[in-house]
């Protein structure tokens, strides 16, 4: 009805983690949720905001996501959506500078070669818009190698140790790091997390901005957000918990 639409409230704005926040781990969103969130943008402005790239999302939330809501920040907002069009993306390689990328990229293949492994497949390197992803087995193993890769990282803290040589290498860089899954860790720039989009929608100038997450403990990849004092941050454990929390909050 006409009378909602004109009640929304365009100074506030609720972001909402993909996995484990709007839809179970890796498993595509339910039809309550996609409703949830289509009613909730009668009250309040929407985005989501991701770790993983568009396709990523889009298989979780639908093909139409970037028409559902009004943000969707992809690889934390290094790619960027707003109103259904393409707002900008930015390049780790534009950033870094070729001189750096390459000392990095030369640096870890020298230490790969010097690790030995029960088996090494392909893929070391993989190279994203807001990152490296550094895999000392590389991606194109199986999941059987996989898993036993990260059996003997859990005992010999293979990527523990890989982070620490490059940490004390590249001190001052300008880098952070972080290992999450089972055979790789992540690369990137200070604050290419998910705060890289809120610099984004500060452009919009909202006096209030909700993000939901389930990953907000130190080491999780919403922990920077959730504690921005830009934003306040609510700590969600699954989609329910998310949909009951949006229910009180700007329903009841």
């Amino acid at each position: 009805d006409k009378m909602s639409e004109n009640t929304a409230d365009t100074s506030t704005l609720c972001l909402f983690d993909v996995d484990g926040t709007l839809t179970a781990a890796r498993q595509c969103v339910t039809p309550e949720m996609k409703a949830l969130l289509e009613k909730l943008r009668t009250r309040v402005r929407v985005g989501v905001v991701g770790g993983s790239d568009l396709s990523k999302i889009q298989e979780q939330l639908g093909d139409d996501v970037i028409q559902i809501v009004d943000y969707v920040f992809a690889e934390n907002g290094l790619v960027a959506y707003k109103n259904g069009q393409l707002h900008s993306i930015q390049s780790i390689q534009a950033h870094m500078g070729e001189e750096l990328l390459q000392d990095f990229i030369n640096f870890c293949l020298n230490y790969m070669a010097k690790i030995k492994l029960p088996k090494k497949r392909g893929t070391f390197i993989e190279f994203r818009n807001g990152m490296l992803n550094i895999s000392p087995i590389g991606r194109s193993c199986t999941q059987e190698e996989r898993r036993e890769f990260y059996e003997l990282d859990q005992k010999e803290k293979i990527r523990e140790k890989f982070v620490s040589v490059l940490k004390e290498e590249f001190k001052g860089k300008g880098l952070s790091f972080s290992i999450g899954g089972q055979i790789s860790f992540d690369v990137f720039p200070d604050g290419w997390d998910k705060r890289y989009c809120l610099g984004i929608v500060e452009e919009d100038k909202y006096s209030n901005i909700h993000f939901f997450g389930d990953k907000t403990k130190p080491g999780g990849n919403d922990y920077e957000i959730f504690c921005d004092p830009r934003t306040i941050g609510h700590e969600v454990s699954c989609p329910e918990e998310t949909q009951q929390l949006c229910e009180q909050l700007f329903f009841s």
